[in-house]
């Protein structure tokens, strides 16, 4: 393949920290990219269309899409304690939330997959409207009475409190407690087209490049921060230290098995379709 690889990502500090290195031509032998920035709600819609050959998506957009592209087996981001979280203005419980509107930053990501699976034994009766907004839009939707809650990710875990917000509920923790398994958050996934020559080297060159910025970190950060929404260092710091670790690495065992056991809980809750035996297999 002679033409760059169109890769969309997010310009979260995670993402751009992970492939820093592969973006600016410093892991030998990489695939050349051709990078697009774009919020998860709209890779998501992305990878339904088809429209990259390597995008960063929600794990459960997995069962739309693993016909086309395959889930490659690093770069993307799973953990422990960073699950994403419920905000309101006021605390509360999760009975509070009930017929209440709340914000999300996309109906496919794994965000509202872990958010509708909890609510379902937490929430009696339901919650009400569900208002899907840009992640950065939500913290201050939430502080303006405009949702009465709202679900967000990333960064904002760090940073909900200088909006007076108050956590409600913590998803990830609820999925760690009922499960002992890591978090799925967001997945690298590209093409099957692509051949398996070039997916094996893609995978090589992606955990290359998270071992060149783990070695380094200094190095791509001028790349993070010109990307991070005028976001602190510090947060962005403490962003990449929670998202990117081991799994970001390689899944593994448990990596695997925390994707599968979400996406077959959640199509045993109708949520999304069934998963075949296979399709969680890279290439």
């Amino acid at each position: 393949m002679t033409r760059p690889l169109n890769i969309a990502y997010s310009p979260c500090p995670n993402d751009t920290f992970v492939f820093d290195a592969m973006a600016h031509g410093r892991v030998p032998g990489a695939p050349e990219l051709d990078v697009t920035f774009a919020d998860i709600d709209i890779t998501n819609g992305m990878a339904e269309r088809g429209e990259f050959d390597v995008l960063k998506v929600s794990y459960a957009v997995l069962p739309w899409v693993l016909e086309e592209y395959t889930l490659l087996p690093c770069g993307g981001a799973l953990g422990r304690g960073c699950g994403p979280l419920v905000l309101t203005r006021e605390g509360g419980t999760a009975a509070d939330l009930t017929g209440r509107t709340v914000a999300v930053p996309s109906e496919r990501s794994t965000a509202y997959l872990l958010f509708r699976l909890w609510a379902a034994t937490e929430v009696p009766g339901g919650v009400g409207e569900i208002v899907v907004l840009p992640f950065h839009e939500i913290m201050p939707a939430v502080r303006d009475g405009k949702v009465d809650a709202g679900l967000v990710i990333h960064e904002a875990r760090f940073t909900y409190r200088d909006y007076g917000l108050a956590c409600l509920a913590d998803m990830g923790e609820h999925w760690e407690n009922t499960t002992g398994l890591p978090i799925p958050l967001g997945a690298i996934i590209a093409k099957r087209s692509l051949g398996e020559p070039m997916l094996h080297a893609l995978a090589a060159a992606i955990r290359a490049s998270v071992q060149l910025a783990w070695d380094d970190p200094e190095v791509s950060r001028p790349y993070v921060l010109a990307h991070a929404q005028e976001m602190d260092p510090a947060v962005a710091d403490q962003h990449i230290g929670l998202y990117v670790n081991e799994f970001t690495a390689d899944l593994g065992e448990d990596g695997y098995a925390a994707v599968r056991g979400l996406l077959t809980r959640a199509a045993a809750e109708g949520l999304v379709p069934p998963l075949g035996r296979d399709a969680l297999n890279f290439v």
